[in-house]
């Protein structure tokens, strides 16, 4: 926070300053602080962000938390309505001289957003609770509630602290409930903090509270691709040093190997290409220009594809670094299990997709994908898309369908996902990126859906094969130079990567020594004979 020194004018435009922040490598050593950092800024701050034009009384909340004296929490989803965060049930009730903030049941409470006071800082929380006035629901709104001081929870709120998510970076995990909580009306989240109508649509004005969602769609991306960069860079690097011998007298670098070849070049290929279009589409995700719901949509299709490649990449390259590929200090085995919990962050995979690809195929609006002539990727995307759209035109019922759910729906995930690829390997196009890096990612994308590009682009599986075998023959040559493009190294600390950083750690391990003689049994010679 102290080295990006942000704004709130930063945060809620999202300006370059923000997205360098989200964007730094650093991001992806230790996934707990990324956590606290999403949440903080991009979800607290960024919510109180555009209300403070009118509501300068916010002013001196917002300078704590750009200080990082007091962490900001979200508190939107609870244990039973995730998905379905619309539906919470958490209440503030209007009073003479503020709101009650209650926890109605079990299944009301807010769910792992971390609100235990046990590391010594105030937290404050943005609760999302339906406002009740004069017994009417006026639908969910938010409200600041002060959560702890430094020492310990503030009346009425508890903190229940959730089990370890086991082989992460730690962080203290919650539920938080709220007894009859009492807050001025100055804790109502609004420009005009005495607007307690019932919304037109409530619905509509959910999202509105929300709006922050969709950047954090997207801001939770960034460290992945930082992540798929280090293991591409320790792998590649491993594997260059570490060797084998055959039936020769001269050691082989395991590099030599085809099937180590493959998993390093796709990674390093994955690694250059997202990070290549994230900024771009980081860049974009502010314009209001755009449809909200497309911008909402493209941080959706980022997050898919990212992620996906994530959860592809970095557990095949740990495995091909054997042993050394399972300890935490050589961090692929660690950000994978890490790597679980984005898959849910700012909402679940699946899930978004199902919504999007349903939308699209409604046709309630458009995403701007490449046109099918510039690519492989964007033929395919685009032929998935409208196969899709033709059958759910042929079924009886419609979107409403068990057609549509048991045919379409399982479909979602991997349409959305070509939608990613094609916009990615667009921008490589329109980048420069080197062909034989576009051309080991376009193998990869191939992977996922064999069968299409076999009955659409003549590509058999001998053929898929033999398009391989020559995007890897060109880029071996120059895959010292790739992994240095990766840009990473510095952030990188597993000492895997050199003989010589091994043999530092080596000396630095724990060692166990003693002396003891060992006792053998004394058997005859005779009775050995």
């Amino acid at each position: 926070m102290h080295t990006y020194n942000l704004s709130a004018f930063d945060v809620q435009v999202c300006s370059p300053k923000y997205w360098a922040m989200m964007t730094d490598p650093i991001m992806s050593l230790d996934t707990a602080m990324f956590t606290i950092l999403a949440a903080h800024v991009g979800l607290t701050i960024g919510t109180l962000s555009r209300h403070l034009h009118k509501r300068p009384d916010l002013r001196p909340l917002v300078n704590r938390l750009l200080r990082f004296d007091t962490v900001g929490i979200y508190l939107l989803t609870e244990r039973g309505h995730g998905l379905d965060a619309f539906n919470i049930e958490t209440t503030a009730t209007k009073t003479p001289d503020g709101f009650i903030i209650n926890t109605p049941r079990e299944e009301a409470c807010k769910f792992m957003p971390a609100s235990t006071p046990s590391f010594g800082i105030s937290k404050v929380a943005l609760v999302m609770a339906r406002l009740i006035v004069d017994g009417e629901d006026r639908g969910p709104r938010f409200f600041i509630v002060p959560v702890c001081n430094e020492h310990e929870m503030f009346e009425g709120v508890e903190s229940i602290r959730l089990g370890a998510r086991p082989g992460t970076c730690p962080l203290d995990f919650s539920i938080t409930r709220f007894n009859h909580v009492h807050v001025p009306f100055s804790a109502l989240v609004s420009s005009n903090i005495y607007d307690h109508s019932l919304p037109a649509s409530p619905l509509e004005k959910w999202w509105d509270e929300v709006w922050r969602i969709p950047l954090g769609t997207l801001a939770v991306t960034a460290p992945w691709i930082s992540s798929i960069k280090a293991a591409a860079f320790i792998a590649g690097r491993y594997s260059m040093h570490r060797s084998l011998v055959g039936k020769g007298a001269n050691p082989i670098p395991i590099i030599t190997f085809r099937t180590q070849q493959w998993p390093i070049a796709h990674a390093t290929a994955v690694g250059l290409v997202m990070s290549n279009w994230f900024p771009m589409v980081a860049k974009n995700s502010a314009d209001k220009s755009l449809d909200h719901r497309v911008r909402h949509g493209i941080a959706v299709i980022v997050k898919t594809t990212v992620c996906r490649h994530f959860q592809r990449c970095v557990p095949e390259v740990a495995e091909r670094c054997g042993a050394q590929g399972t300890f935490e200090h050589n961090y692929m085995a660690r950000i994978e299990n890490d790597g679980k919990g984005v898959i849910i962050a700012e909402g679940d995979i699946l899930t978004l997709c199902i919504r999007l690809f349903s939308e699209l195929l409604l046709q309630r609006y458009k995403i701007p994908l490449p046109d099918p002539s510039e690519s492989l990727l964007a033929r395919h995307a685009t032929s998935l898309l409208e196969e899709n759209i033709s059958l759910l035109n042929s079924l009886r019922g419609g979107h409403r369908s068990e057609s549509f759910n048991s045919l379409i729906l399982p479909q979602a995930e991997l349409a959305v996902e070509a939608m990613g690829h094609a916009l990615a390997y667009s921008a490589g196009l329109k980048s420069g990126l080197p062909k034989p890096i576009l051309d080991v990612y376009e193998c990869a994308v191939i992977r996922r859906d064999p069968a299409w590009y076999s009955e659409n682009a003549g590509l058999t599986r001998i053929l898929q094969r033999i398009r391989e075998d020559e995007a890897i023959t060109a880029t071996l040559p120059h895959l010292d130079t790739h992994l240095n493009n990766l840009a990473i190294e510095e952030y990188v600390s597993a000492p895997i990567v050199s003989d010589e950083a091994w043999k530092e750690y080596h000396d630095e391990m724990p060692v166990f020594s003693g002396h003891a003689i060992p006792i053998y049994d004394q058997v005859p010679v005779q009775a050995m004979l």
